[in-house]
């Protein structure tokens, strides 16, 4: 797994997570692609950080498909950030280890934008690193609004579980890889279960778990 260590220095793992830093520092637009348990969220979000701690991006626009199980978000109580914040937990789970200094933290999470796909039509994003997660959940039109908002100084990570996605054949992630792969400045990293990075048991139980 990736680590930070020093001011911000991130080490990542020999592989597939060198390779993915590797084609982002040369890609405006990279697909990271796998099971769970990969740390295409962690990655994702260590290479948001550095850019902002760097100084080389401005903002952190932050977008996770909005998938109701049951519960319809505009009942929630809150604001629309409180409505909002528990989809994207798993990111600040990624700042809240990566970055100990609590300084550092808030200086990161001052540059975070919540930016949900139903708010996103007319919007442009300059200076930003965008980080779509979960995209296996949105669909091809989805996709499309979110990858035409990114403009000057900005690059767009998207990342996704092919085999992991609760709307089914509606999915447009596959889609939109396919007929991107060959567009100069996108770049596309395809984890293994070989590569998970929680508990040992992970592989095993989705090995058991595909239909």
């Amino acid at each position: 797994m990736a680590k930070a260590s020093g001011k911000f220095h991130i080490e990542f793992n020999p592989g597939p997570q060198q390779l993915a830093y590797s084609i982002y520092q040369k890609h405006d637009v990279l697909f990271l692609l796998g099971p769970a348990g990969t740390g295409k969220t962690f990655i994702s979000t260590a290479f948001a950080i550095s850019e902002i701690l760097q100084k080389s991006k401005k903002r952190i626009v932050l977008t996770r498909p909005i998938v109701e199980a049951g519960e319809s978000l505009g009942y929630l109580p809150g604001t629309f950030e409180e409505k909002v914040s528990p989809y994207m937990l798993p990111i600040f789970d990624c700042l809240q280890e990566l970055i100990p200094n609590e300084e550092q933290r808030k200086q990161v999470e001052a540059t975070i934008e919540l930016a949900p796909i139903a708010f996103m039509r007319g919007r442009s994003f300059k200076n930003s690193i965008c980080i779509f997660d979960e995209a296996q959940n949105a669909t091809k039109k989805q996709l499309k609004l979110f990858l035409s908002r990114f403009s000057t100084n900005s690059k767009v990570i998207i990342t996704g579980d092919p085999t992991q996605s609760d709307i089914g054949k509606d999915s447009g992630l596959m889609d939109v890889v396919h007929r991107l792969e060959t567009v100069a400045g996108v770049g596309i990293i395809n984890f293994g279960k070989e590569h998970i990075v929680r508990h040992p048991m992970v592989a095993a139980i989705l090995d058991r778990l595909e239909d």
